[in-house]
């Protein structure tokens, strides 16, 4: 009834039978829930909801779909809560904050073997829900680790000069500084780092605006060395034939590369249309029944994952992360070892050393 089409062995929406209907919640989680609420789901009646990228979006659509039990599946949000609220509609596909940050402590604990002392913390982050509970993943991590928070920033939208933040960050002398911004912030941020000078043993962000391409278009060499948390990299064509096959369908329709982002969301899009496939069906209760089901292996998709089985409170349970190096303007894997590309690059070059 609802055919998924095959391609280079990933399952896709067949265009007879699927209508697909897009909003822009503009980033404000107000708009997202008005979009999902009046216009998708009262106007258009979906049968179900894909999105978002802000966590603050997520967590008010998809509040929404769980009232009106329309299954909600999210492939980029990554703020634990979101699965820790008793939700029955609510599955996500990525992994959370907590899997990519035990990462980061994977990395800091290799290279403290080697002789690195890694034990002061700073914490730069911008005030919304994803920022706030990133915060909160790392204070924990960073205790278990035996570190210090040694600084911890916290702003606002309103804040748009950060080297009065990263005076106070320097004064505390970190080794290592987290950084939790979105792509205007995120060019801030390097923008202020070169203007003072100083660069800490590494600036190790949580994605978001560390990972798209406008990110390197503004910063161009001067974002080279930022350690970034992904889901996906190019990369990993060197390992899944799917990954290359993809990027080359996605590079022909667009005239870029796909990135982590896009990766996601891709992967998520997927996972529904396998869904829909096996209800057979566009009653939400049926979508919602093959999403409980879905036993997607790792080999069908182009993520670095054991593959897609959702637990009960609708969290990817198969899901796993990268880190990445941003190296000559390109993203490298760097973590795990069984993935990476290159070895990190630790500490990272002072400006003068790094040239013009």
């Amino acid at each position: 009834m609802h055919q998924v089409h095959q391609t280079n062995g990933l399952p896709l929406l067949g265009k007879r039978r699927i209508r697909l209907v897009w909003r822009d919640s503009k980033g404000d989680p107000a708009t997202g829930e008005k979009a999902a609420k009046q216009q998708l789901i009262r106007q258009v009646g979906v049968a179900a909801l894909i999105g978002s990228y802000q966590t603050s979006v997520t967590a008010a659509a998809s509040q929404i779909a769980e009232a009106h039990q329309i299954p909600f599946l999210n492939p980029e949000s990554s703020a634990p809560s979101l699965t820790e609220r008793n939700f029955r509609w609510f599955f996500r596909t990525g992994p959370d904050d907590r899997i990519f940050t035990r990462l980061f402590f994977e990395l800091f604990q290799f290279l403290r073997n080697r002789g690195h002392t890694i034990s002061r913390f700073a914490i730069v982050s911008e005030d919304s829900q994803f920022g706030k509970e990133a915060s909160q993943v790392e204070m924990e991590s960073i205790r278990r680790f035996g570190g210090e928070l040694v600084s911890f920033e916290m702003y606002g939208p309103s804040v748009t000069r950060f080297v009065p933040i990263l005076k106070r960050v320097r004064h505390a002398r970190p080794h290592v500084v987290f950084g939790h911004q979105f792509l205007a912030d995120a060019i801030r941020m390097i923008h202020a780092l070169k203007t003072m000078g100083w660069y800490p043993d590494a600036l190790t962000v949580q994605n978001a605006g560390y990972v798209v391409p406008e990110f390197i278009e503004h910063v161009a060499q001067n974002g080279n060395y930022v350690i970034s948390r992904a889901s996906w990299a190019l990369g990993l064509e060197n390992q899944n034939p799917r990954v290359k096959a993809i990027n080359q369908q996605y590079l022909d329709l667009f005239g870029e590369d796909m990135n982590e982002t896009n990766a996601r969301s891709f992967t998520g899009m997927i996972v529904l249309a396998d869904a829909i496939h096996r209800a057979d069906s566009t009653t939400p209760q049926s979508i919602r029944r093959a999403l409980r089901q879905t036993r997607l292996p790792g080999a069908q998709l182009i993520m670095p994952w054991k593959g897609v089985r959702f637990n009960e409170s609708g969290q990817n349970e198969w899901a796993n992360g990268l880190l990445v190096q941003l190296l000559n303007q390109q993203y490298r894997i760097i973590w795990p070892p069984a993935l990476a590309e290159t070895q990190v690059i630790w500490p990272a070059p002072s400006w003068n050393a790094r040239g013009k």
